[in-house]
């Protein structure tokens, strides 16, 4: 469920220009950089494992597209070395300075730009590879991102994305009348939105277009029990963003603060589970 990109939900840009960060979907507060840092410990080995079938390694230059705050983006550079780059793009000007401080802190060879996807700066042919998380999910025109992310590829280059395929999977069991209906309401919120939350059923269509090569895909999938680490990643996207769904009209107040009394009801009950979101990996090549 937005990475860095702004993890249940991701990154949000608007077509041709920086958007003002009000328009980040579950914002750019504090308490949304913390989740994201607790996204990422949950999706850290799914990054990973990307990047291994991506063939990154030391030396590589790699675009972090749609970075957020850079958690991913801090570990890419770790993993390219002194000989290598990291640029990290996203439009929120807040997480771009927190991944400056951060790059400069450990001294670390980060290119972080403030930029939407239409205007990053990327030479051609001069990537060897990218990973994307929940980021063309909030693009008007992903497949143009994709052709932009192909020029600036090398030959042989790769692309890492994951995207969600079915957001609506998102369940509970048992299920609870106020937080089934959150849910159902978070989902519209996210439609209502630019772009597709389900965008990943559609990047391999989307890549032969553009004449990219499908070499890898796979369904990724979570199921959380109360004690497990990943039980917090929808949790703590639904303490935060029912709120931003009861102020845009498509629940009460009430209505939230029920969905979260069952939430925390449901977080009582051992046997409970939630099914998050399916995620859609794809790996394409130049």
């Amino acid at each position: 469920m937005t990475r860095e990109a702004n993890s249940m939900v991701g990154n949000a840009e608007s077509h041709g220009r920086v958007v003002h960060e009000a328009r980040y979907v579950l914002g750019t507060e504090q308490a949304e950089l913390h989740r994201l840092g607790l996204q990422h410990q949950v999706w850290s080995a799914e990054a990973r494992r990307g990047w291994e079938l991506g063939g990154f390694r030391a030396g590589h230059t790699l675009l972090d597209l749609g970075c957020g705050p850079g958690f991913c983006t801090l570990e890419m550079a770790y993993l390219v070395g002194a000989q290598g780059k990291v640029i990290g793009v996203d439009f929120a000007a807040s997480y771009i300075d927190f991944l400056r401080k951060q790059s400069d802190l450990h001294g670390l060879n980060i290119d972080a730009q403030h930029s939407s996807f239409e205007d990053m700066q990327l030479g051609p042919q001069s990537l060897d590879g990218v990973f994307c998380r929940w980021a063309l999910a909030w693009v008007p025109d992903p497949e143009a991102v994709l052709a932009k992310v192909k020029t600036a590829l090398k030959p042989g280059g790769r692309m890492v994305i994951q995207e969600y395929f079915h957001w609506p999977l998102f369940q509970t069991e048992p299920r609870f009348p106020a937080l089934t209906k959150g849910i159902a309401a978070a989902y519209r919120s996210m439609k209502e939105q630019p772009g597709d939350i389900d965008v990943g059923r559609h990047i391999p269509a989307m890549a032969a277009r553009v004449g990219l090569k499908v070499l890898h895909t796979r369904p990724i999938g979570k199921l959380a029990a109360p004690s497990e680490l990943t039980w917090e990643w929808p949790r703590s996207f639904l303490r935060i963003y029912l709120a931003k769904v009861a102020e845009r009209g498509l629940l009460t107040t009430d209505e939230a603060t029920a969905a979260l009394a069952d939430l925390d009801r449901l977080s009582a009950i051992p046997e409970a589970r939630i099914l998050c979101p399916v995620v859609m990996e794809t790996v394409l090549e130049v």
